[in-house]
C-alpha cells in the first residue's frame, strides 16, 4: 500500500507531519494492506474566518473498486486528520466486509454430512428435545 501526503502552502508541519500521517495510516489500515493499492491524504487550510477552516481529504483506492474519498473539517490540522482517518476506517470496514463476506457463503446448510455413521447418531441425539415425565 502506497501512502502519499499532500499539504498546501498554509499548512505547517513538513516532513514530521507527513511521517506521522504515514505511520498512523499504516497502523490503522494494516488490515486492508493487500486490498488497498494507494492512499492519498490532502491537508489544507482555507485561511478563512470560519472556526473550522482546516480540511483533510483522504482518498483510498481499493483493488478492482472505485476510489473512496472522505472529508473532515476542524479547527486544527490534527483534528481534521483524525476525523477523516476515523471516517475512512469506517467506510473501508463496510466496503471490505461487503466485498469479502458474501451472504450465502459457507454455513451449516452447505456443509457435507459426516462420513462416520457413528457421528450421525451423536448429532441426532444432541438435537432431540428431552422428554419430561
Amino acid at each position: 500500500m502506497q501512502i502519499q501526503v499532500n499539504t498546501d502552502h498554509n499548512v505547517h508541519g513538513g516532513e514530521g507531519l507527513a511521517a506521522y500521517v504515514k505511520t498512523d495510516l499504516e497502523n490503522s489500515l494494516s488490515r486492508f494492506d493487500g486490498w488497498l493499492t494507494r492512499v492519498e491524504v490532502h491537508l489544507s487550510d482555507n485561511g478563512g474566518t470560519k472556526p473550522e477552516d482546516k480540511k483533510c481529504v483522504i482518498e483510498a483506492r481499493p483493488g478492482a473498486k472505485q476510489p473512496v474519498a472522505v472529508t473532515h473539517h476542524a479547527t486544527t490540522v490534527d483534528d481534521a486528520y483524525a476525523g477523516a482517518a476515523h471516517k475512512l476506517k469506517s467506510v473501508l470496514d463496510t466496503l471490505h466486509s461487503r466485498a469479502h463476506d458474501h451472504k450465502g457463503g459457507e454455513s451449516i446448510r452447505h456443509m457435507a454430512p459426516p462420513e462416520d455413521p457413528a457421528q450421525i447418531g451423536v448429532i441426532e441425539k444432541e438435537t432431540e428435545a428431552p422428554t419430561s415425565p
